[in-house]
């Protein structure tokens, strides 16, 4: 099966009064069908660039991209993709029934159980009076997501879906476009919402500068997190005696506290700690976070150039 997003050394630059300046440099991308990908960096590193260019709304300027096994700019992919922009544009004067017959009619879609269906799907069926103006922003997204499915899409596009939205909101996209992975779409996301991009994509891409720096299975690059064990009725020697790599002793006001990689054995260690009659007081996993990663990454890139 061929991948939904392939890119191979994707490049864009603008002519600028220092020669040219490349925005997105050398691009290697990979999508699987069927995932949830989230295109992560930081404002001005060739994200919207590059969405651009897989949608064929720009051309790169050298380089290769594949949409959906075709090549980025091929009209009838077109028929099988669809955006939603972090700020789209709505007649307010219209209701959601209204909106979505008149984007549907440029599709030729004139089905009113299908402008019914999707108003469900989104939890508007209930709210088919009101008008855009009077949406809140959640119910504008939730809007913009059923006007996203009116072709049935394969792929969808979404830039920065739960920006500035409440914690309910959030929550209601968040299980929407869970839902488009369920039904075997492939959903690409452009968000800053890091701790929302943990909870619901399977792979990640970091760019910086125009540069792919990370990309990879959330699972694989978020390793390397550390385990913190607070114990007391052993010797602080006795600790440093079994030998744990990169593992950090501290006094606490009632113990020490054991901070060391999560690859290490727990379990033997708790063994160890209990064969001494030891007090275990604790045991926190302290998981690597993505915004960990991103800011590493982003950070470092930055310092290294």
């Amino acid at each position: 099966m061929a991948a939904a997003i392939e890119t191979k050394q994707l490049t864009k630059s603008y002519k600028s009064k220092n020669g040219l300046v490349s925005v997105v440099n050398n691009l290697d991308l990979t999508v699987e069908q069927g995932e949830i990908f989230g295109f992560l960096g930081p404002n001005g590193a060739g994200k919207t660039t590059t969405i651009k260019m897989l949608l064929g709304i720009i051309y790169p300027t050298s380089g290769e991209g594949y949409v959906l096994g075709k090549e980025i700019g091929d009209m009838e992919v077109h028929r099988l993709i669809s955006y939603l922009p972090e700020r789209p544009y709505y007649y307010e004067h219209m209701t959601g029934p209204e909106l979505l017959k008149f984007y549907g009619s440029l599709f030729g879609i004139t089905d009113q159980a299908k402008f019914e269906m999707l108003l469900e799907k989104v939890n508007l069926h209930r709210d088919k009076a009101k008008t855009i103006s009077q949406y809140s922003k959640g119910m504008q997204q939730r809007i913009g997501l059923a006007q996203s499915l009116l072709n049935d899409p394969k792929l969808l596009f979404l830039d920065e879906p739960t920006g500035g939205l409440d914690p309910i909101a959030h929550r209601e996209i968040r299980d929407l476009i869970l839902s488009f992975r369920d039904e075997g779409r492939t959903v690409f996301i452009s968000s800053h919402e890091l701790s929302e991009v943990e909870l619901i994509c399977d792979r990640v891409a970091i760019i910086n500068k125009g540069i792919i720096e990370r990309q990879g299975k959330l699972t694989d690059l978020l390793r390397g997190g550390r385990t913190e064990i607070s114990v007391n009725g052993v010797s602080e020697e006795y600790l440093k005696g079994l030998n744990l790599a990169d593992t950090n002793i501290r006094h606490l006001p009632d113990g020490l506290l054991m901070d060391m990689p999560e690859d290490n054995d727990v379990n033997q260690v708790l063994d160890a700690l209990r064969g001494q009659k030891a007090n275990v007081i604790s045991v926190i996993p302290r998981k690597k976070r993505l915004e960990d990663l991103f800011v590493e990454t982003v950070t470092n890139v930055g310092a290294n150039r």
